[in-house]
């Protein structure tokens, strides 16, 4: 009876991680995201919950929203080529969530916010037609709504990551925790990657995308006539997602438009050669050095093969959408780690029992004595000492019986003999 409730709890979970996978998948790319800077805030902010709190809004949020913003830009000029090389329908209908595209123009063109005069929104007929139409964006609300409220789940859920992590781990590790340490060994292992995935491979490809959109758009403000950066959004996305190839990353991207740029100049306009020049630099010193640079020094060795990576990033959005470039690198670091640690002990035949389950009950022999959760909680860092120590264990106490019988014959020296012997 108790198993079958078990596995219908299983199901209910399993069923909510399934309909809101994209929602725990990002909210855990969060946490992976934040958690070193986490740590060193919690250095001197003793509240974890004010530690969290200071690290998901003061520094993620602000980022999130550069990330938004950077999307607006790519799906409006996503939308204006689209509309050029479509001929029947519109590819993307904004007006069916009850967005303007017209607004969506003058938000997401920085050229626009730089010349927009803000003092004109305080006036009361901009006040007055503000509220009136907000009676007639139902569908707006609907769908920011939506957004908000699986924003507000994934900061949720990656906050209590942040602060009841360790106690999430303590407790996994005294349930399930094995005399050979095989639990404690998989789980430090897909937390290595994991850091390694989500903190040092897609949040550079994701900042370096966001940079790279916003720059290069604030770029063509200065173009001079003829020389303008092609696409500067898509451009920006691409140098983003060449950052998670090896080596060469988004010069793969900026290299070659900087030579079409300067073709283009020596062509329609030789002073402006300046412009591919400032291009290159800003290319190579802002979005290409800064991110690896700010990121390098939390990204530890690497235990994944570079290949499998890039295959888990291409496959992962083809196979589940947009979330898949984050599922199936989680996928990866699963089974790779399973494969390394895990797999070979089945293999040989060697039982993995937790300490919360009493050896007496499985094997013939005398009973064990049952550790209590605390003792659990120690138990691998106490095992693994005394496995180290069973070696050097014999010569040890022949070293301290040789102390203690030297130490026995001096204190049964008599006075005479002491001095006879000086």
């Amino acid at each position: 009876m108790w198993w079958t409730l078990a596995l219908v709890l299983a199901g209910a979970l399993a069923y909510v991680l399934y309909s809101f996978i994209g929602t725990f998948v990002f909210g855990l790319f969060i946490y992976y995201a934040t958690r070193p800077i986490y740590r060193r805030i919690r250095r001197r902010v003793k509240p974890p919950s004010l530690a969290a709190a200071v690290a998901l809004f003061a520094l993620a949020l602000p980022v999130l929203g550069l990330v938004i913003y950077a999307a607006t830009i790519a799906l409006r000029e996503f939308l204006k080529y689209a509309d050029r090389l479509s001929t029947d329908e519109v590819p993307l209908n904004l007006e069916a969530y009850g967005i303007d595209p017209t607004l969506l123009e003058g938000i997401a063109s920085p050229q626009a916010l730089l010349e927009y005069d803000f003092r004109s929104v305080l006036t009361p007929e901009a006040v007055s037609s503000v509220f009136d139409s907000l009676s007639v964006a139902a569908n707006t609300f609907a769908f920011l709504g939506v957004g908000a409220i699986h924003l507000f789940v994934m900061i949720a859920f990656a906050f209590y990551l942040l602060r009841d992590g360790h106690r999430l781990r303590r407790w996994g590790q005294s349930m399930f925790a094995d005399d050979h340490g095989i639990l404690e060994a998989y789980m430090r292992g897909v937390d290595r990657d994991f850091n390694n995935i989500f903190f040092g491979n897609i949040l550079n490809a994701i900042l370096t995308g966001t940079i790279g959109v916003i720059v290069y758009s604030l770029l063509n403000v200065l173009a001079p006539t003829g020389v303008r950066i092609p696409a500067p959004a898509l451009i920006g996305l691409l140098a983003g997602v060449a950052s998670l190839i090896p080596v060469v990353g988004m010069k793969l991207v900026y290299v070659p438009v900087a030579g079409y740029m300067g073709l283009e100049a020596v062509i329609a306009n030789p002073p402006g050669l300046w412009f591919v020049l400032l291009f290159t630099a800003v290319s190579f010193v802002i979005v290409d050095t800064i991110p690896d640079l700010v990121l390098r020094p939390y990204v530890s060795g690497r235990s994944l093969h570079v290949g499998a990576v890039m295959l888990a990033y291409t496959f992962g959005p083809l196979l589940f959408g947009w979330y898949g470039i984050f599922l199936m690198p989680m996928i990866l670091v699963l089974f790779v780690n399973f494969a390394r640690l895990v797999l070979p002990e089945l293999l040989a035949g060697k039982p993995i029992r937790p300490y919360m389950v009493d050896p007496g009950h499985l094997v013939d022999g005398p009973p064990v004595e049952e550790l209590t959760a605390d003792e659990a909680d120690d138990a691998p860092r106490e095992t693994a000492e005394t496995d180290r120590s069973v070696e050097g264990e014999s010569d040890a106490s022949e070293t301290f019986t040789d102390r203690d019988e030297t130490r026995s014959g001096r204190d049964s020296q008599s006075p005479s003999d002491a001095g006879a012997g000086g």
